[in-house]
């Protein structure tokens, strides 16, 4: 389908799938790009250095000595499960379990806590308190310090939820505006953590909006602003190395002919667009990357398939934006994410509701892991590659001279999920 078509099935609130014929070699599109591969190393060596410190105020990041990493899981069971339902891509199946990242529980553990660490060396050094050689670790001493500034964000949840616990347990003062879809439990348990929780009845961007505007008239306060920041999409990136390393470990090779297709729940992009970045920066175009949005709010689709970035919004196309997968209920997509993303990514599927809960109740039935109703979008990019005719058609072209290909299903949060909040979701699965 043209983008014209695309548009109106997404108008339709119907399930489709797009794939992005504007997308060329990455050793191309790379030169073009405002980040490259030293932006993501000097965030690495930056993690490296609050890894001490993680430690310290997170004892349970010790067994990894403060850093912070998911596991990648081989699921043969869900892979069984899905192959008697329908045609999938060749290949093993994986989990990435960001799902069950340290201390914050979700993907946002990465570019969050990332950004609220860039801020505090920022703040401590030029107050003169460590150097970048010292132990960060002494960066547990100065809560008094930190007591004096502000860290605010805008969010339907997860970012909101990693941003709030790490500034919390610096000594900041954090503040979480969250929209009208941000899950009540997510509210409390910030709260429990000390953070102060402001709410509002309209969606991500009003949360956002009011967030960034309180923040800008206080000189002391620092907003961590989802739609356009570099720190938070480079701290999401150092994934890429992090993968790689974990595939080592197993044996797999990524090359000319073992391709890596990925599949990442997308939400207002700097997630997806951050790790799909750091991904093409090890592997280039032996990586695969598609998003995956609910039909209610797919607004980076819409961004791309009209090739409007951020000017347009899925209201604008008749959609409510509203969707039980919270950490995608996004209106607008970032401009940063939709120019750094426009000739990279290879497509994007969309999703109904309703498949998140039966994607959830499989998991746990067939590989006996929890991951919340958001991450499970990941399953349609992997579940519907071979359903529709343009992306069946990618998938062949990429596989014709390959011999075989790996596909991780991206799980973004869930961990901390409530045993009640759990069960109520699988039993709508």
């Amino acid at each position: 389908m043209n983008n014209t078509e695309i548009l109106r099935e997404i108008s339709c609130a119907h399930e489709t799938a797009w794939v992005n014929r504007d997308k060329v070699s990455f050793e191309k599109e790379s030169k073009c790009l405002a980040l490259n591969g030293e932006d993501i190393a000097e965030a690495s060596a930056r993690l490296q250095r609050f890894a001490p410190l993680i430690e310290r105020l997170f004892p349970e990041t010790a067994d990894r000595h403060g850093v912070i990493e998911s596991p990648l899981r081989e699921i043969s069971g869900t892979k069984e499960k899905l192959s008697e339902m329908g045609e999938l891509p060749r290949g093993r199946l994986f989990l990435k379990c960001d799902s069950h990242l340290a201390i914050a529980g979700s993907v946002k553990a990465r570019g969050g806590i990332y950004e609220v660490l860039k801020h505090t060396e920022d703040l401590a050094m030029a107050a003169g308190l460590i150097s970048e050689t010292d132990n960060y670790a002494v960066l547990a001493d100065h809560r008094d310090f930190f007591s004096r500034y502000k860290i605010q964000v805008g969010s339907t949840g997860n970012l909101g939820m990693s941003i709030g616990i790490m500034s919390a347990a610096l000594g900041y003062q954090a503040i979480v505006h969250m929209s009208a879809d941000a899950k009540e439990w997510k509210k409390q348990l910030l709260r429990e953590k000390g953070v102060i929780v402001k709410e509002y009845r309209d969606d991500y961007s009003r949360a956002v909006k009011e967030g960034r505007r309180l923040s800008d008239a206080d000189e002391m306060s620092y907003f961590v602003d989802d739609e356009h920041s570099k720190d938070l999409f480079l701290g999401y990136s150092v994934a890429g190395e992090r993968l790689k390393q974990q595939l080592d470990q197993q044996g797999i090779t990524v090359d000319e002919k073992h391709l890596l297709f990925v599949y990442l729940p997308c939400g207002v992009g700097g997630a997806p667009g951050g790790i799909t970045f750091g991904l093409k920066q090890i592997w280039g175009d032996h990586v695969h990357c598609f998003f995956v949005e609910p039909v209610q709010a797919p607004c980076m689709c819409i961004s791309m398939a009209s090739q409007k970035g951020d000017q347009v919004c899925v209201q604008d196309y008749g959609l409510t934006g509203k969707t039980d997968a919270d950490g995608l209920a996004v209106g607008r997509a970032s401009a940063f994410v939709y120019k750094m993303m426009k000739h990279v990514v290879s497509g994007i599927f969309t999703v109904q509701d309703d498949r998140l809960y039966q994607n959830m109740k499989l998991l746990k039935e067939a590989d006996d892991i929890i991951i919340e109703p958001s991450s499970c979008a990941a399953f349609e990019g992997y579940t519907s590659m071979m359903k529709y005719k343009d992306t069946a058609d990618y998938c062949r072209s990429v596989m014709e001279s390959a011999e075989d290909a790996v596909h991780i299903l991206w799980a973004t949060g869930g961990s901390l999920m409530p045993q009640q909040i759990v069960e109520e979701y699988l039993a709508k699965g």
